[in-house]
């Protein structure tokens, strides 16, 4: 089973640090303890410029695919699955080096707007959506989300993607398995980059917009009474969406953008980096018990 190679290389360059942060590793002036062996000083050194790392204790080395092999003891095809899981990335499913399927590129809109016609939601899906995430009933109906099932008996959320004139353009389905491989399957050609773009068209004037990283917060933020899109995040914005995002106060008058980032060195660096784009964004703190906002949500929606 072999993956594309351009699929691949989106994997290894992702930033070596970020993928580092996410496996758990505290990184600082591009050094971090190592994990492979008893470490007390600092001896793993990032090169960012290479997007490589090296020990220079045990010799462990390499880029992001190896970091995660070794970090969490699964082969290549695993690693690669957990990189794209983690990141958000649109990978095309595994398929065999000898295959008579076509290579379609463009995702088929037709083939899936049926689903979200009359959107159904399965015990699994509602226990997460109701029960756990504690959104507003009328949120999910906003953004058409509906389930179903494979043929594993494993349980899936639906999630679509609209452009701002609400026209399918991808779909990103959630593996609801608490902690189950893979995480999201994309059907080929998905268009999944920024959230809830028909949103945008209700914008008024003088109205706040928040943005989100991933899905959850974005359906946390519209449940607390918010408008919201949400991004991947910013190392995987589109030439496409970043003309969006600088667009929203140039056709906006007096519309003011925000964020919650998330509680951690990578949320931070995110907000740098889209503050680049969107220089007026305002930064919001969350409390020290919150890693993201969907966790603030929840924490304030019980009391």
């Amino acid at each position: 089973m072999v993956m594309e190679k351009y699929e691949l290389q989106k994997l290894r360059d992702l930033p070596i640090e970020g993928v580092a942060e996410r496996l758990g590793l505290r990184v600082s002036r591009h050094k971090s303890l190592c994990p492979f062996h008893e470490d007390s000083h600092p001896s793993l050194s990032f090169r960012v410029s290479k997007n490589t790392y090296r020990c220079f204790v045990c010799g462990a080395s390499g880029g992001t695919i190896d970091l995660v092999m070794r970090h969490l003891h699964v082969d290549f095809r695993e690693a690669c699955r957990w990189l794209a899981d983690e990141h958000n990335m649109i990978i095309d499913e595994w398929k065999p080096q000898t295959s008579d399927i076509s290579h379609q590129t463009s995702f088929d809109a037709s083939r899936y707007k049926r689903f979200f016609e009359r959107p159904w939601l399965n015990e699994e899906a509602r226990r997460f959506l109701f029960d756990e995430r504690r959104l507003d009933p009328r949120v999910v109906g906003w953004c058409r989300l509906t389930s179903w099932k494979d043929k594993q008996g494993v349980a899936w959320l639906q999630i679509p993607y609209y452009n701002k004139e609400r026209q399918l353009v991808g779909i990103q389905n959630r593996n609801l398995v608490r902690g189950a491989l893979p995480r999201f399957r994309f059907p080929q050609g998905s268009e999944c980059g920024i959230y809830n773009l028909p949103v945008l068209n209700l914008l008024r004037p003088g109205e706040q917009l928040f943005i989100t990283e991933g899905c959850s917060d974005c359906w946390a933020m519209l449940s607390s009474g918010h408008k919201a899109i949400a991004i991947p995040s910013a190392t995987l914005l589109t030439k496409k969406d970043v003309e969006i995002l600088e667009s929203l106060t140039m056709n906006h008058e007096s519309l003011t953008v925000h964020m919650y980032p998330d509680r951690d060195e990578p949320g931070e660096r995110l907000f740098l980096q889209l503050q680049k784009v969107l220089p007026s964004l305002v930064h919001h703190q969350l409390p020290p018990d919150c890693k993201d906002f969907s966790d603030f949500y929840t924490l304030n929606i019980k009391h």
